[in-house]
């Protein structure tokens, strides 16, 4: 695990020092945050290289998690595909069984902190033991077009916190409560994110039994139906026509996500029997993933929604050129034609996979921009600064100076 001191060299002396200057100035408050998993998606990934961190400076940070069964993980993953705006068949049982599991939670989650961040639909319901301390609601996903039954019925618990966080400006809605706007970010020195050796590099590369002999397109990510893997094969399919390729879709399943096995059995059954499919279940594999992503010649995020989408990030930083949707918070981190290329479409993918392939030169500009991009706005240094200026805010009201 990182040190502080350890991103001096990619940050420079001066972030880590205001670091340590706001960290000082939240001496004596307890920070306890919570959601509902330990791995598995961006948020668990984020708090296990964060929390260890402010705990380092000195914030009095804790981590804790909720429990549920999986009745109230198939209704939590219903209120996150409504909130993206794919409305389903939600009940009133649904809504019965995620009232019926905050509950208990309410009364088996010991709540101890000054500050309770809450991240996520799935604990929410805790906001009813606030009593005198400061409670934040992060939000991590996309909610600009959201269910309208499932935000009014979320929106009577956001309204009693102090705070919400969303990731994008245009994830922001009307509410009565003080809203910030803080990224996500990456930690340029996680297992998936650092240097790797050759010889790691290779042992990956075998074990899945990978040629380096034609261009390989690649998306890593959680199987999950809005990160449109389906339609990942059909780009590559495209591109094929014109390109011989191959193609690597990787990635594993959170367990507050039951839909990820089935979407996992749908994608093997799209790729059928193309030798130059290679479909990759890894259990939380995170030099696996970095030693992936640093083989490919291009990586894809093709979401058909999506709250930030960390993997672009982390494929930047690696300097590799990305194809991602322009949706979400991925319009952030890819400044079309400078710092990547965004789609619409499948097609669309596909023609700009074509153009990174067909003009390596341009694939290696784009790359390098990434990169450069990522490391002046989405490093976990930017991240952790801004949770502990938000810390600070709850205390003074409108008076805070953003260093």
């Amino acid at each position: 695990m990182a040190k502080i001191d350890d991103y001096i060299p990619i940050t420079g002396q001066s972030i880590i020092d205001d670091l340590r200057l706001l960290a000082e100035k939240l001496q004596g408050k307890v920070v306890q945050t919570i959601n509902s998993t330990a791995v598995g998606g961006g948020v668990a990934e984020i708090l296990n290289q964060m929390v260890p961190l402010l705990q380092e400076l000195g914030v009095d940070t804790h981590w804790d998690l909720i429990k549920g069964g999986m009745e109230f993980f198939d209704v939590t993953k219903k209120f996150h595909n409504a909130l993206h705006g794919r409305t389903g068949n939600i009940t009133q049982r649904d809504f019965d069984i995620f009232m019926e599991t905050s509950q208990r939670n309410v009364e088996e989650v010991n709540i101890y902190g000054d500050i309770v961040f809450i991240h996520d639909p799935q604990p929410i319901g805790l906001i009813k033991k606030k009593s005198g301390n400061k409670w934040i609601w992060r939000c991590h996903v996309d909610v600009s077009s959201p269910d309208k039954k499932v935000w009014q019925y979320l929106n009577e618990f956001i309204s009693q916190y102090d705070a919400a966080v969303f990731s994008a400006p245009s994830f922001s809605p009307i509410l009565p409560i003080r809203q910030f706007l803080i990224s996500p970010s990456i930690d340029p020195l996680s297992d998936k994110n650092r240097e790797l050796p050759a010889e790691t590099i290779k042992a990956v590369q075998d074990k899945y039994g990978i040629e380096l002999d034609k261009p390989i397109i690649s998306q890593i990510s959680r199987f999950d139906r809005l990160k449109d893997p389906v339609g990942v094969i059909d780009a590559y399919r495209l591109v094929k026509k014109y390109i011989d390729c191959q193609l690597i879709l990787a990635g594993g399943t959170a367990s507050d996500d039951p839909e990820g096995i089935e979407v996992f059995e749908e994608v093997k059954e799209q790729a059928k029997d193309d030798p130059d499919i290679h479909i990759l279940m890894m259990p939380h594999n995170n030099i696996e993933v970095n030693a992936l992503q640093r083989l490919s010649t291009v990586i894809l995020q093709k979401s058909l929604k999506e709250g930030f989408g960390l993997t672009v990030a982390e494929a930047l930083w690696k300097s590799k050129p990305v194809v991602a949707s322009n949706v979400g918070g991925i319009p952030l981190q890819i400044k079309h034609k400078y710092s990547g290329l965004l789609c619409h479409s499948v097609e669309g993918a596909a023609f700009a996979i074509k153009q990174l392939l067909n003009n390596p030169g341009y694939a290696k500009k784009l790359g390098e921009s990434g990169r450069e991009h990522i490391k002046n706005n989405y490093l976990l240094t930017r991240h952790l600064k801004e949770y502990m200026l938000l810390f600070l805010s709850l205390y003074h009201g409108e008076d805070v100076v953003y260093l």
